[in-house]
Order: structure tokens, then sequence, then C-alpha cells
């Protein structure tokens, strides 16, 4: 057996030692899980894992390579991907480059040959921490100084935001879209392309003004990285919008939408990642299985004080995971019916956005 040449060191002080592949570089990350068990690429290329470090409990990762159709962004930025068993001959006909190839080229750390089992036994029991991907060599205490000296950063959305506005149309077009980017995954501009919305894509920062000034038939503000409580002016430009026009809020801007209203937002112990997350529809009695990536929830018990009415609950924890103000026009969901990866038991919420916009168009 040839001797490992990179470990991964816990905040807890576990070590698990393994292969490099991909980039060859140092890593410090929030270290999270994810049990899908196809989709590897979606998730490596979906900005809200921006400085995460994913560990895939599924055993066998990479083999059927990596597409130029299936990325969520132009510029994946997860922190670092931690695999049980790494295949670097993919088979697949729509394969372009092995998953370790592309991680080279976008500058992703990663390592196989670890207890994936056991990593992720470890943050469903003491809750998601530090971790740094390092070479074999690097001394122990060395490591716990740094991982106990690294802050986790609060700029995460201005990092994956992109930096001016972009358009994205459809032949034919019905309704004007503005989505307001805190990290958007591309998918979610395909479904509502697909229902006759040209959508134009702005900074997480456009003002109010600047958002009416497009003149838009309705808001969406999209999924992203880290800490809704730094992102208090989004929260500000949802107050200024809510009322005049549709408001439909995915992950990040779900909880955003609930800041807004004033409900409070706590984080989870570790998180929900995967495809295959039960959540019940409250006025349809309907279970779908949902794609989910989050670190935070609603306080259930903080939106008794506002108009927000909860219309989904996940039946793992019963966090909230819908809600809706429908005399201003606003609902949002936790998890992702654009899946990308994941089961579409939930794209008849993108039906519902056009619903609303078309009622507001003709009232």
């Amino acid at each position: 057996m040839k001797p490992y040449d990179k470990k991964i060191v816990l905040e807890n002080g576990r070590e698990f030692y393994g292969y490099g592949f991909g980039t060859d570089k140092e890593a410090i990350c929030e270290l999270v899980f994810n049990t899908s068990m196809v989709g590897y690429q979606e998730i490596l290329s979906d900005p809200s894992y921006t400085g995460q470090m994913v560990v895939m409990t599924y055993p066998l990762i990479g083999n059927y390579g990596i597409n130029s159709e299936d990325y969520e962004t132009k510029f994946p930025s997860v922190g670092g991907l931690i695999v049980r068993e790494y295949n670097d001959e993919p088979s697949n006909f729509r394969c372009t480059l092995t998953l370790g190839e592309m991680m080279e080229e976008v500058k992703i750390p990663g390592i196989w040959g670890v207890d994936t089992r056991c990593i992720a036994r470890i943050i469903r029991d003491e809750g998601c921490q530090k971790v740094m991907l390092t070479s074999a060599d690097t001394p122990h205490e060395e490591a716990m100084r740094r991982l106990r000296e690294f802050e986790q950063p609060h700029d995460l959305v201005a990092q994956v935001s992109c930096r001016k506005r972009w358009l994205s149309c459809t032949p034919n077009h019905r309704y004007n879209v503005v989505a307001v980017d805190c990290g958007i995954k591309h998918n979610i501009i395909r479904c509502l392309n697909s229902l006759g919305c040209n959508v134009t894509v702005v900074p997480y920062d456009t003002s109010v003004d600047d958002i009416l000034k497009l003149r838009p038939t309705g808001v969406f503000f999209s999924n992203g990285p880290g800490d809704p409580k730094d992102l208090q002016n989004v929260s500000e430009t949802i107050n200024g919008l809510k009322g005049k026009l549709p408001i439909f809020g995915i992950c990040m801007g779900h909880q955003l939408i609930a800041q807004s209203y004033g409900a409070r937002i706590y984080k989870l112990k570790f998180g929900h990642r995967g495809g295959n997350h039960p959540v019940k529809n409250l006025e349809t009695g309907h279970i779908e299985i949902t794609s989910q990536n989050h670190n935070f929830a609603i306080d259930a018990d903080s939106l008794a004080s506002t108009p927000l009415k909860v219309t989904h609950i996940n039946l793992l924890d019963n966090t909230v995971e819908g809600v809706e103000c429908r005399e201003d026009r606003v609902f949002s969901v936790q998890y992702h019916p654009e899946s990308a990866p994941g089961p579409q038991d939930s794209n008849y919420l993108f039906k519902k956005f056009i619903k609303i916009m078309e009622e507001y168009k003709n009232a």
C-alpha cells in the first residue's frame, strides 16, 4: 500500500489519513456532510457550499466524471471534498473531464481513502466544526493551533454574488423577473426561463430603487452561503419591496424573507444536506421528497408575531420549510425545488410564482 500523503484534522482533535486529489493545497473550512448518492458535480458547483468542506457519505465518487452542462455556477467555490473511494476512470458518454481534473482546474483540494461514515457520525453527534486538509507530515499541534486561530468569514455572499447585472432571456417571454444573487444556482434560472420568464440577475446589494427601475413582474431572492444575520441589508431590501411586487425566495432567500418580517434565524446542529428529505405541504397534506443544503432555519415560535404562515415542515425534525404572506404576495421555501441534484417533486412552486405574477399583472 502506498504511503498516505494527505490528512484531515478536525477541530475535536481527530485525524484521518488518506490520498490527495484535485489541487494540491491546504484548506481550513467548516466541515459538513451530504447524503446524496449522485450529483457531486452540482454539489461542488453550488455557491452555497462556499467556505465548507463536504464529506460525501456515498462511498464511490467520480465514477461518471464531469460534463460541461451540469455546473450550477461558472466558478465553483466549495472549500474541499472528502470521499471514501475516488474513481479516476469515469464511464459516461457525457464526460469531458475527470472529477480530479475539474477540481485541479478550479483549485479545489480533495482527499480520498478516509472513513467517511465515521466522519459523518462525528458531525451528527458533535455538530459542524472546523477542519483542516493538509499534508500528512503536518505536525498535529501546528494543525490544531491553526484551526483555533481560524475564523469563519462573514463576506461569503459578497464573494459569490455577481459584480454587475446580467440577463438570461427566453423566447416569447411573458414575465420579467429580477433575481437577487446571493449565490444563485443556474438551474433556478433555467426553471424560470422554461416558464416564460426573462431573468435579470443583479448583485445582492442592489437597492430597492434600482430593482424597481427594471420594472419587474416579480422578484426572486436566491440561495447562498453563510449566516443570514450578515445580510441585514438584503432583508431591508425585501422590506422595501414587499407589498409592491410578488416575491419568491429559496434557501438563503427564505431565511432573509423571514428575517425581514422579524422572525428569528438560528443555526442547526449539523444542517440538512442531501436529496431525500421528506417535507410535508401543510396546505395539501402531500409529502415531497426534497433536495436540501442549509445550515440555518427559522425559529417557528418567532413567527407568531409576524404575518407569515408556515406552509411546509420537515418531517425529520419538524423545522420550518416554507412560509407565506398572501397579503404581500410573498412566499418562500427552505429546500431546493429546482433540484440539481435531487428529486423534482417541488417544481410546482415555480408555477405558483408564475400564477402570483399573473394575478399581479391583471390586478
